[in-house]
């Protein structure tokens, strides 16, 4: 698994760190959700990093990467949003969410190495 296994660990890290933050150091309700939902889409995608780095094949090589990216760019943008970032950034969400389903596509389609 490599550099993906740290990675998706300082990923958790951060979900941890950012689902905290919402449920006790904030009080605006928006600001809350933005951080709560990236905290939890990016949960489930650091334990995604973890198990598809089970399988063999080229397209689970690939779901590592794009879930990565999917964290950086969904929960990043709406962490961002969260603690005072303009909110232009919501823009870039949707492109993590794509980077998501890529990687779940790329798992859907993997074939074993020959």
């Amino acid at each position: 698994m490599g550099p993906w296994f740290r990675l998706a660990a300082v990923g958790g890290l951060l979900c941890v760190g950012f689902g905290a933050f919402a449920a006790h150091g904030i009080s605006d309700p928006k600001a809350q959700e933005w951080l709560k939902t990236g905290a939890l889409y990016g949960f489930v995608h650091v334990l995604a990093v973890f198990a598809a780095g089970q399988r063999s094949g080229r397209g689970a090589s690939l779901a590592p990467p794009l879930f990565l990216v999917g964290l950086v760019l969904f929960s990043g943008s709406l962490w961002a949003m969260g603690v005072g970032a303009p909110r232009w950034l919501g823009a870039i969400t949707p492109l993590g969410g794509l980077a998501f389903m890529a990687g779940w596509a790329a798992l859907a389609w993997s074939r074993p190495k020959a």
